[in-house]
This record gives structure tokens, C-alpha cells and sequence, in this order.
């Protein structure tokens, strides 16, 4: 973000945007369950385990809101949905039994957005949250902060305290309407 200090009176603007798990890509646990469904049990790291879920649509359409919003050295936080990993697990392969196998190196529990040290500088949207730097004072900037709400001190937006929930048969839906698609993107 700091690139932005350095970009001087070119035009050239640095912003980010940050997401938790697109449902169905490479990367996702859906096409392993899925892969894993007529085994005798899906590995489950950790029954707490929480993450967020995104579709490819919806990270795409914060990039399009990014692109045409910011000024430069915002993060941008679409609002999602939260599930749980037995839930996860339950949609895409409901008659799988669990082994729990415990977390690996390197994975966490459940997923951090936005920190509490950064709530100072962060507002809220309709649909997303934008942080702001402080440096420059850009965090007071009306140009930067539009029409949003600053956040109350020490929020956090993390998937095991998030207020949004993603059920079940919602996932299973999704996992049926796009069951051409899931693991190729």
C-alpha cells in the first residue's frame, strides 16, 4: 500500500482486496470432499474450523467495485458468509463419516479479514468494509471514505464471529447448480 506514497503525480494507484475461500476453485476444500465423497471417511482437520465462503462471481465483482472506488492503499473486505467445516463437509458429501486428523502446520482455525488493530481505520459499507491507511491521513480522507460508517473500536471480522451464516442445503444448492464448474476455475 505504501506504493501509493511512492506513485507521486503519476497515475498510477495501488489498492487491494481481500477474501476468504472461493467456493469450488482448485484451491478449496469442495472438489477435495468432493474427490474424497465414496471414501470411507472425509478428513476433517478441527470440528471448530470455520471459514468464509465466496463465490468466483462475488470476488470478481469486488474487483470491478475496487477498480472503480478507490483512490489508492484501500483494502476492500466484501461481506460473506461464515460456515463451519462439518457443515462443509455435511453438503458435499452427506453420507461421509469424519476423521477428525487435527490442524497441519501453517493452518489456522478460523479466518481473520480484519484485525482489531486496524478498526481505527476501517468503514463499513452496504456490502463491504474498506481499510484505509493512516498514513498521510488518508484515513480521514472524505474522498477515500465516501459514505462509510466507521466500524466501533476493536471490531474484528473473523469467520467463527461473523453475524452471516451459510446453512447447508444453501451450499448444496450452490454445489449442484455448479457442479460443472467446481475445481476447474
Amino acid at each position: 500500500m505504501a506504493g501509493n506514497s511512492y506513485a507521486g503525480s503519476k497515475d498510477c494507484r495501488f489498492s487491494v482486496v481481500r477474501y476468504g475461500n472461493v467456493m469450488g476453485s482448485r484451491g478449496s476444500v469442495i472438489p477435495f470432499f468432493l474427490s474424497l465423497k465414496d471414501n470411507a471417511a472425509l478428513p476433517i482437520t478441527d470440528a471448530r474450523m470455520t471459514r468464509f465462503m465466496i463465490t468466483l462471481e462475488q470476488g470478481v465483482e469486488l474487483v470491478w467495485h475496487a477498480l472503480e472506488d478507490m483512490v489508492g492503499g484501500e483494502i476492500y473486505v466484501r461481506k460473506i458468509p461464515s460456515m463451519n467445516i462439518l457443515d462443509i463437509a455435511k453438503a458435499v458429501a452427506p453420507e461421509a463419516a469424519h476423521e477428525i486428523i487435527g490442524i497441519r502446520p501453517g493452518e489456522k482455525l478460523h479466518e481473520q479479514m480484519i484485525g482489531p488493530e486496524d478498526a481505527a481505520h476501517t468503514y463499513e459499507y452496504a456490502d463491504h468494509f474498506k481499510i484505509i491507511p493512516a498514513i498521510h491521513n488518508w484515513s480521514k480522507d472524505p474522498v477515500r471514505i465516501k459514505d462509510g460508517k466507521p466500524v466501533p473500536e476493536g471490531f474484528e471480522y473473523s469467520s467463527e464471529k461473523n453475524t452471516e451464516w451459510m446453512g447447508v442445503e444453501e451450499l448444496q444448492k450452490w454445489v449442484s447448480d455448479n457442479s460443472d464448474k467446481i475445481g476447474k476455475f
